[in-house]
């Protein structure tokens, strides 16, 4: 009798524990809502900062005047990390290439992939698989006029009831021939971080 007292009490507490398991649900999200989630760099944060400076690039003057009889080449260097965290500054260097590339005033090359497309020629006019009059000729690729550029770096303090980072993020745009910058701004996002104190 005690024995099936026990496994009556083993079967009941299974069948509680089981209906009361969580499950997850997934759920699509706004992309462009607030992300609250921590004071880490987010994405809220990275489209606000390809928002930002591209808007300022496009919106500028002295951008207006060289884009006003011609597309300009421009290649995009990666941003470049300075903060404490793991950033994939690539996402921040896709989305700003792809808006300025979007605006149609230049045109861009793609420096990431030099090496690929070196291999694509090599084999092209070299693999003897390809028809010669149909292979892309070597040395024939435009270079770029301009350089866009950027560092991302960030401030960090913390005490026993507060936490706080400051991010900075500048670019430029530099004339490839003669050096000088034509273009530079910057952008700045705070976050903190409060405990709360949970009780009466």
């Amino acid at each position: 009798m005690k024995k099936i007292t026990l496994l009556t009490s083993a079967l009941l507490a299974a069948a509680i524990t089981s209906g009361c398991a969580q499950r997850s649900v997934v759920q699509y999200g706004d992309a462009q809502a607030v992300e609250t989630t921590d004071i880490n760099f987010g994405s809220t944060d990275l489209q606000k900062i390809a928002n930002q400076m591209t808007d300022s690039l496009l919106v500028s003057p002295v951008i207006g005047n060289l884009t006003q009889n011609n597309h300009p080449v421009v290649f995009v260097e990666r941003i470049k990390n300075k903060t404490s965290e793991h950033i994939d500054t690539e996402s921040i260097t896709d989305s700003i290439s792809t808006k300025v590339l979007r605006s149609g005033k230049f045109r861009f090359v793609d420096m990431t992939r030099v090496n690929a497309v070196r291999e694509q020629l090599n084999f092209q006019n070299e693999g003897g698989l390809v028809d010669p009059t149909k292979a892309v000729q070597f040395g024939r690729q435009v270079g770029a006029q301009y350089m866009l550029y950027g560092n991302l770096s960030s401030i960090v303090k913390s005490n026993q009831d507060k936490s706080d980072v400051y991010y900075k993020f500048t670019m430029r745009l530099m004339d490839l021939e003669s050096g000088i910058i034509e273009w530079a701004d910057e952008t700045e996002i705070r976050k903190t971080r409060t405990k709360q104190s949970i009780g009466w």
